[in-house]
This record gives structure tokens, sequence and C-alpha cells, in this order.
């Protein structure tokens, strides 16, 4: 382990950034540690010239990264819902999911600490590590504006967090597309194709509310048909939500087949 920290021009090339207010850069990797060491060692001859920490950036990053995943999340996952959305940010801006991209940065490398936090081991602490990740976000943020922020949440957060999500199969994820997960179960158990329709349009075409039923036949093994609608402002997302009801009902008659119903399902 080293004792002193790496020359963070290497942490520039990893972020892609180099910083024009470098004390933002020195701010964000400076544990409380040290800078209480400075500010003892300096005395009565500390005025204004005081080091900074990187707590107040943390508390700045933490909230960049929640809006930059937040609105990623709602522009590629169109058919979520909110709560769907809400438990994937959670995940996906969790310390234990930050813990992999502020290691893959190396970020403990480049960390001042004072001698007591040196000698316990800070750089290897992932606590301290994710709390540097989320500073050098708000440095980034400060520096720059919004987009060299964006581009890291994106390059090294969310993007690796979906991929691992999506590797370990059905169910890490929630259903986008009730429709196609809609078409999966339909034929698994043994019945025709989903049959939509639009049984209503109403309002004016700037504010069009569109109400689509969707028709799930009896297996060929016997039992009954599901109906069920749902109202949108466009017909692909009523299309979705009829889908996700069926694909619900289904889900949980098939898995529990005693409490399943004899009858049409119920018409939203």
């Amino acid at each position: 382990m080293k004792s002193h920290p790496t020359d963070p021009s290497a942490l520039e090339d990893a972020l892609g950034h180099h910083f024009q207010r470098r004390a933002l850069l020195d701010q964000a990797l400076t544990h409380s540690s040290f800078a209480r060491e400075a500010e003892s060692a300096a005395g009565s001859q500390l005025s204004s010239d005081a080091i900074q920490d990187n707590e107040q950036l943390e508390f700045l990053g933490d909230a960049v990264l929640s809006f930059v995943v937040s609105q990623e999340l709602f522009r590629r996952f169109p058919a979520y819902t909110e709560g769907d959305l809400s438990k994937l940010r959670a995940h996906i801006v969790s310390a234990r999911a930050l813990i992999r991209p502020a290691r893959q940065l190396e970020i403990g490398k480049f960390l001042r600490f004072g001698k007591g936090e040196e000698k316990s081991g800070g750089r290897t602490k992932n606590a301290l590590l994710v709390n540097a990740l989320e500073a050098l976000i708000a440095a980034l943020f400060l520096d720059s504006g919004l987009e060299p922020a964006h581009r890291l949440i994106v390059k090294v957060v969310l993007e690796p967090a979906l991929e691992e999500l999506n590797n370990r199969g059905a169910g890490s994820l929630p259903v986008t597309d009730y429709k196609s997960a809609l078409q999966e179960m339909v034929h698994a158990t043994g019945r025709p194709h989903p049959l939509y329709s639009v049984v209503k349009e109403e309002g004016p075409d700037h504010r069009k509310v569109f109400t689509v039923q969707v028709s799930i036949a009896a297996p060929l093994s016997g039992g009954e048909m599901f109906v069920t609608r749902a109202e949108a402002s466009t017909k692909k997302r009523a299309e979705q939500r009829a889908a996700r009801q069926a694909w619900e009902y289904l889900n949980t008659s098939e898995a529990h087949p005693d409490a399943s119903a004899t009858k049409s399902g119920a018409v939203e």
C-alpha cells in the first residue's frame, strides 16, 4: 500500500476530463482527516486558505448522480412504473453498487488522508472510496457543468450496472415490454396470440384517450379466456398497460392455479 497519494493527473485521464479548476479535484480527493491535520499543524496561521475536505462535494455529487440516473432510466425505460424506476435507481446508486466503479477508477490511490486514517487502511475502505466517487462527480459538475458528470455516470456507473442486471437473467430487472412478455407467456401456457383492439377513443386530437382491450384465449388444455382493458394517451401505452394487466393475471394464476379466476377478467 502506498503511504502517499499518486499524482491525480492519471485520474483525470481515467475520468476523461482535465480540470480547469484543479482545486476542485484536490478537494474531492481530500479526506476530512487530512484537512483536520493540516488545520492543526497550521494553528493560528490558518485563515481563508484552509484546506477543504470532500464531505460537501459528496453531498452534491450524490444529488447529481441520482438526477442523471433518474433521467436516463426515465428515457430508456418508458414502460416502467414509478415504483419500478425507483427500485432500479435505488439499486444503481446504492453504496454497494458504487464500490465497483470506485475501484475501477482506482480512486484509493489518489486520496489524501491523515496519518491515522492512512495507517488504518483508508485507501481500501469501500465507504471512503464511494464517498470520493460522489465527490468527484460533484467536482466535474462544478468545473464544467452537467455534461462531463453525465458522461462519467453513464459510462462507469449506469451502463455496467444495467449490463450486470441483464446478465443475471429473468427477474433481475422489471419487465419493460409487457406485450413481448405476455406473448412469451401465452405461448408457454399453450394459448394462441393475444388479441388487441381499440374499443374507445375520446377527446380532442391534442388530448386523446385510448382504451385498448386485450383478449387472452383459453389454453388448449381447457379453462377460461381472460379479457382486460386499459386507458392511456397513446395506443402504444394503452396496449402496454393492458398487456401488463394480462401478464400479471397469468403470472399469478399460473403460479397459483387454485386461485385462478374461472371467468373473464375484470375490465379496467
